[in-house]
């Protein structure tokens, strides 16, 4: 009869129980990807004790399950205390626990789920720019008066794009308008925006940049807080007005730009002035200047009058009269002198 049992091989040793625990322990403790890890799932149960908060953190699509524990130095720096049927982002370290053989997750930062990771992630770059002096008023250029040549940066679909061509027509016609291209969503976006910037960089005719987009949810708007763009805006030598539309929160790219405006008509409207209030500021320049020279040509007939007065009353032609007579009568003696003088000699 054959055993269905397989064969047992007899180690020369084995491990102790403590020997095997201590090895895993090192495999999971010394991992890189464990040291600072992001887990996502759901809170079954909380309780609080003395030496911190220990909850259960669970996966409810895979039935799985991790023990967590926050101690109590760190509980006040968590963004939101994890609580029953709450859905939260956690970032902790593995620990091996080595008399009971088990392990959980030591919590540093609990973040609600969705928005929380995204919001930590643009709290921390937008401190560091900031820092390093990215959104100063003392960087912000002001935009030409009276440009000839706009760049604008967004998608050819977007509505974006209808609104501002609509715009510069309505306050500026003839103005020249350069369109470059973009993504302004999805993971591709970042690049395409700073390359799209780029582009306007290269050709050197743009006096202003207008970057936009319109409304839309908040994780479309993701690719105005990527830090590539955030830096292709700021070291960009031609001014950019930033017309993205949105206003529950600004972008990063909103506090870089040397302009923000939260819609694509406003960024159109700070870029170019309006061309009718040109003309009647032209119009009433012309207007002042007429007024200034007919009120310098009056003042000059009447002084010109007022000194054709005074000499009419001093009697100048009197005495320019009396004055060539007593000329005449001197020059006819200085002749009878001469004539004297010749005949003695």
């Amino acid at each position: 009869m054959t055993s269905n049992l397989p064969s047992l091989l007899i180690p020369d040793t084995a491990l102790s129980v403590a020997g095997l625990t201590a090895y895993i322990q090192a495999l999971l403790e010394q991992d890189n990807q464990l040291r600072q890890v992001w887990v996502t799932g759901e809170v079954s149960s909380a309780t609080r004790y003395r030496s911190g908060l220990f909850f259960t953190l669970q996966d409810p699509d895979a039935e799985a399950a991790i023990s967590c524990v926050v101690w109590n130095n760190q509980l006040n720096r968590l963004a939101t205390l994890p609580a029953p049927g709450e859905q939260l982002i956690i970032l902790g370290r593995v620990h091996v626990h080595p008399q009971r053989g088990s392990y959980q997750l030591i919590v540093w930062q609990a973040l609600p789920a969705g928005e929380g990771l995204r919001a930590l992630r643009y709290r921390q770059l937008r401190k560091r720019l900031e820092t390093e002096g990215l959104f100063d008023l003392d960087r912000k250029r002001s935009l030409p008066p009276y440009p000839q040549t706009i760049a604008v940066v967004t998608s050819p679909q977007a509505a974006a794009w209808g609104d501002i061509k609509r715009t510069l027509k309505r306050r500026h016609p003839g103005l020249q308008v350069l369109f470059s291209p973009a993504l302004v969503q999805g993971e591709q976006a970042p690049s395409s925006i700073v390359q799209a910037i780029h582009r306007v960089v290269r050709d050197g005719r743009a006096e202003v940049l207008i970057l936009s987009r319109g409304g839309g949810a908040t994780e479309d708007m993701v690719c105005f807080n990527d830090e590539r763009v955030v830096r292709a805006i700021a070291t960009c030598p031609i001014p950019v007005v930033a017309g993205i539309g949105h206003q529950r929160d600004e972008s990063l790219a909103d506090l870089v730009a040397d302009v923000c405006a939260h819609t694509p008509t406003a960024a159109a409207e700070q870029a170019v002035p309006l061309l009718a209030d040109l003309y009647a500021e032209h119009r009433q320049r012309i207007a002042q200047l007429s007024q200034v020279v007919t009120e310098y040509l009056e003042d000059a007939s009447e002084q010109l009058y007022r000194l054709k007065g005074r000499v009419h009353r001093l009697h100048l032609d009197r005495q320019i009269r009396q004055e060539a007579q007593a000329i005449a009568w001197k020059r006819q003696q200085l002749i009878q002198s001469t004539s004297r003088a010749d005949k003695f000699y």
